[in-house]
C-alpha cells in the first residue's frame, strides 16, 4: 500500500511538471508574438517607442500573459470575476492569432515592394491590413455562435429493417465552462427537442475541463428523452482531471454513459470507447475486442477522435462517430488539424468498408471564434 501511494504521487508530481513545462513554453511563445505583434505596429506606423516604458508597452505584456493567468484562476474559480476574465482574455487570444497575420502580412508586403522597387504608404497599409484582423475576428465570433443544423443520410450493410429512416443527433464539443454555459446546452437541447431525432450521440468534450458545477452544467440533458436514449463517452478535456464527477453528472441527466461496452438498441450495436482508451491503440484494439462486435451485424462505434480508424475498421465497426478536431476552428490551424487528420478531419468519409463521421462540434476551446468553420449539431438519417 505504501508502494502504491508513493507511485502515486510520483506520477502527481510528474504531470504537474509536465503542465508547468508546457505553461511555460505556451507562456513564451505569447510574449514572442505580443512583441513581434508591437513591434511591427510602430515600425510600420511610424510611431516612435517613447523613452522608458509607455502605457502601450504596459498593456500588450499584461495582455501577453492575460489568457494563462485567466485559465490558472479558471481552473480552480467559478466566480462571475474569474468567468469574466476568462472570456475576455478567451477572445483576445483569438484577436492575437489575427492580427499576428496581419503583421506577417505588413512584413509581406513591405518585401514585395521593395522587390518591385515600389514605394508604399506604410502607415495606411498598416491600418488597413490590421484593420481586416479585426473584422476577422468579429466574424469569428458571431460564426461561433450561429449552430447550423448538417443532415446526412448514411446507408449502413446489415442496418435492421426497423432503423431505416430513423434519425441519430450527434453532438460534440460542448465545452461547457466559463464560455459556454448551461444556458448554451440548454439552447442546444430545445432545439434537439423541436426535430425530435430518435437518439442522441455525445461524443465526449461536453466539458472544457475548467472549474464548473458539473451536475448544473449537464442538467439540461435531462430535459429531453428521445425514443431510444442517450449515449456518451468522454474526450480529452473529461480526462484533464478526475473524470468521475463529469459522468456522475452525465448520468444524473439520464444519459448512458458507455464504459468501452457495447449496448443493443432494437437489434443495432451501439458501441462507445473512452477517449484514453481509444488513443491507445492496444488499448482500443482490447476494448473493441471486450465489446463483442459482431461482424455480421450493423454496429455503430462512439470515440471522441478519428484516431487509429484501422482498429475499428478490423474489427467490423459499420460506422464511427467523433467529434475532438473543431475541423481546425480558426485560421490557419484549420490547415495544420488537416495535415494531422487528413480528410477524416470534417464530414462523411469512408475508411475502408466503415464510413466516418467527424463533426465540427457545437462549441469552442480557447477563443470563443470560429473562421473557416461552422458550428454544428448533426443528424444522421440511415438510408
Amino acid at each position: 500500500m505504501q508502494g502504491c501511494g508513493r507511485s502515486s504521487l510520483l506520477r502527481t508530481h510528474g504531470l504537474r511538471s509536465r503542465i508547468a513545462v508546457f505553461v511555460v513554453i505556451v507562456q513564451t511563445i505569447l510574449l514572442l508574438v505580443h512583441w513581434f505583434i508591437y513591434s511591427t505596429w510602430v515600425r510600420f506606423r511610424s510611431v516612435p517607442d517613447p523613452p522608458g516604458i509607455s502605457g502601450l508597452q504596459v498593456a500588450v505584456l499584461l495582455l501577453a500573459v492575460s489568457f494563462i493567468a485567466a485559465s490558472l484562476i479558471a481552473f480552480r474559480s467559478t466566480a462571475r470575476l474569474a468567468r469574466l476574465l476568462y472570456k475576455i482574455a478567451a477572445v483576445w487570444l483569438g484577436i492575437v492569432n489575427f492580427l499576428f497575420l496581419a503583421a506577417c502580412g505588413c512584413w509581406l508586403v513591405y518585401m514585395v515592394a521593395g522587390l518591385a522597387g515600389t514605394r508604399i504608404d506604410g502607415p495606411k497599409w498598416t491600418a488597413a491590413i490590421f484593420s481586416l484582423a479585426m473584422l476577422a475576428s468579429l466574424y469569428g465570433i458571431i460564426n461561433a455562435r450561429w449552430v447550423r443544423l448538417r443532415r446526412v443520410k448514411v446507408e449502413l450493410a446489415n442496418l435492421p429493417a426497423s432503423w431505416r429512416g430513423r434519425v441519430a443527433a450527434l453532438v460534440s464539443d460542448v465545452h461547457l465552462g466559463h464560455v459556454n454555459g448551461s444556458g448554451f446546452l440548454r439552447g442546444i437541447v430545445a432545439r434537439l427537442a423541436r426535430i425530435k431525432p430518435d437518439l442522441i450521440f455525445i461524443t465526449g468534450d461536453l466539458y472544457d475541463g475548467t472549474k464548473i458545477n458539473p451536475v448544473e452544467g449537464a442538467a439540461p440533458w435531462g430535459e429531453i428523452e428521445p425514443e431510444l436514449g442517450k449515449y456518451f463517452v468522454t474526450g480529452n478535456h473529461e480526462e484533464f482531471r478526475d473524470p468521475t464527477g463529469y459522468l456522475d453528472a452525465v448520468r444524473r441527466a439520464g444519459v448512458r454513459v458507455l464504459h468501452n461496452e457495447k449496448v443493443e438498441v432494437d437489434g443495432l450495436q451501439i458501441v462507445g470507447v473512452h477517449y484514453h482508451a481509444s488513443i491507445n491503440l492496444n488499448l482500443f484494439q482490447r476494448a473493441l475486442q471486450g465489446a463483442g462486435i459482431e461482424r455480421a451485424r450493423a454496429s455503430i462505434l462512439l470515440s471522441h477522435s478519428p484516431h487509429g480508424l484501422a482498429i475499428p475498421a478490423e474489427a467490423g465497426v459499420s460506422l464511427q462517430v467523433s467529434g475532438h478536431t473543431h475541423g481546425g476552428q480558426i485560421f490557419p490551424f484549420t490547415w495544420f488539424t488537416r495535415r494531422i487528420f487528413g480528410a477524416y478531419t470534417y464530414g462523411l468519409k469512408q475508411f475502408g468498408k466503415m464510413w466516418v463521421y467527424t463533426t465540427a462540434g457545437v462549441g469552442t476551446w480557447g477563443p470563443p471564434m470560429r473562421v473557416g468553420t461552422r458550428p454544428e449539431i448533426v443528424l444522421i438519417e440511415f438510408a
